[in-house]
């Protein structure tokens, strides 16, 4: 009942292991599909399972405002709510409402938020998503941190990791409170009519607490933010936080580079928001396990799609005749079942149907990817692999020099 990381192989930076957890093991690099509101878009937990998920992400910011932690408790706890056996892992909300700058106000103490879905005035601090963490039942829950747009100042990174830190002492004095006394019972549950009624508090789940390193693209600010954290004493893994904002591709590499000598070895590390094919080969070469994005089914529910060849508008013309598997290889159902032919006309006529089978193809697309990187790891020939499967797949449509921000649709 203990959370447990196995480094099996590596070769240069590259790692490839297993995180165990209490309800279940997770061999990484994988990467984990988010389910932002208690489901992967348009797929079924069936599914997501299917094509080789062990691991999904949900959003306590969402989560809490609709239709709220204690309504989840009340319900089972979040994995019954959403139907998922595996573990979970839920982020603080903090990067939702620190990008929500002009409805917001952040002090030391938290910071006061207005709701995106009927203007009503919030409150987080460390200790309060702590509690809605832990209310919800997540297997993994995040601390409070603050996360500075892409491109921002010295000064304001250097704000952003003391409040970090500061606030990260919190999370884990009110952490140890909790799990010492058991979590905060809901007020109310719901009787077979759905109205409140009294509840008897479920027994608390096993969790664990990762702090969120902070520091943007400055050297000296991303060891010093490791130094600290370390200090603090033992996690069971660490998250990578404010890449992937808005800053040049070459900088997050950098920044990779400059964290994986000083983090700790036996931790599985999270990169939070990183998920396009390219960007996850980059940064399993620099030492990252573990990875979320919401890009494989944002993108498809636009009609793009990912191939070994590149990344692909299945809107196109020269697909309307075209017979051929979307991918060749791929063991989704979009590609073994259907052509190029019949899904181009899927997403012109706006079916749902061309989504779901999207999402599903570009979910996999990632998760053979991490298989595909844990096999090379272990025989040795991870680097040129890596090498000849980025020359292939090419510059994305959406640009090779700048990094547009891909934890910003959550």
């Amino acid at each position: 009942m203990s959370f447990d990381f196995e480094l099996h192989a590596t070769e240069g930076s590259a790692r490839a292991g297993t995180f165990h957890t209490p309800r279940g093991s997770v061999p990484t690099p994988a990467f984990m599909p988010v389910g932002t509101l208690g489901a992967v878009k348009t797929l079924s937990p069936a599914e997501v399972r299917a094509i080789g998920s062990s691991m999904i992400l949900a959003n306590t910011y969402h989560l809490y405002l609709r239709p709220g932690h204690r309504e989840v408790r009340a319900l089972g706890g979040l994995h019954d709510f959403m139907r998922w056996k595996g573990p979970i892992l839920t982020d603080s909300g903090g990067f939702q409402v620190f990008s929500l700058a002009h409805m917001n106000r952040i002090t030391d103490e938290g910071a006061e938020f207005q709701s995106h879905i009927d203007g009503s005035r919030h409150w987080f601090t460390p200790e309060s998503v702590i509690e809605i963490q832990r209310t919800l039942g997540a297997d993994v829950i995040m601390a409070f941190d603050e996360c500075p747009p892409g491109g921002c100042d010295r000064a304001t990174a250097e704000e952003a990791n003391r409040r970090t830190l500061h606030w990260l002492e919190r999370c884990r004095t009110h952490f140890d409170r909790l799990t010492e006394r058991g979590i905060p019972a809901p007020a109310w549950s719901l009787d077979g009519e759905g109205e409140p009624g009294p509840g008897t508090p479920l027994e608390p789940p096993p969790q664990t607490l990762f702090p969120v390193l902070q520091g943007n693209v400055f050297p000296d600010l991303r060891r010093d933010q490791v130094r600290d954290v370390t200090a603090m004493g033992e996690w069971d893994g660490l998250a990578i936080g404010g890449l992937s904002v808005g800053e040049p591709r070459p900088k997050m590499w950098e920044t990779l580079e400059v964290l994986d000598p000083v983090m700790p070895r036996e931790r599985p590390r999270y990169l939070m928001g990183v998920g396009y094919p390219d960007d996850l080969l980059e940064a399993i070469a620099r030492g990252c396990d573990l990875f979320d994005c919401v890009a494989p089914t944002r993108n498809a529910r636009h009609g793009t799609a990912w191939t070994r060849d590149g990344q692909v508008n299945v809107k196109a013309a020269r697909f309307r005749l075209d017979r051929r598997p979307l991918d060749e290889g791929c063991d989704a159902p979009c590609c073994t079942e259907y052509d190029r032919a019949y899904l181009r006309h899927l997403v012109v006529a706006g079916e749902a149907y061309a989504h779901r089978l999207l999402s599903i193809h570009n979910v996999r697309f990632l998760i053979r990817l991490a298989e595909e990187s844990r096999r090379r790891i272990a025989e040795g020939s991870f680097e040129g692999w890596r090498l000849e499967w980025l020359e292939r797949f090419g510059t994305r449509e959406r640009g090779e020099g700048q990094n547009q921000g891909q934890r910003q649709a959550r």
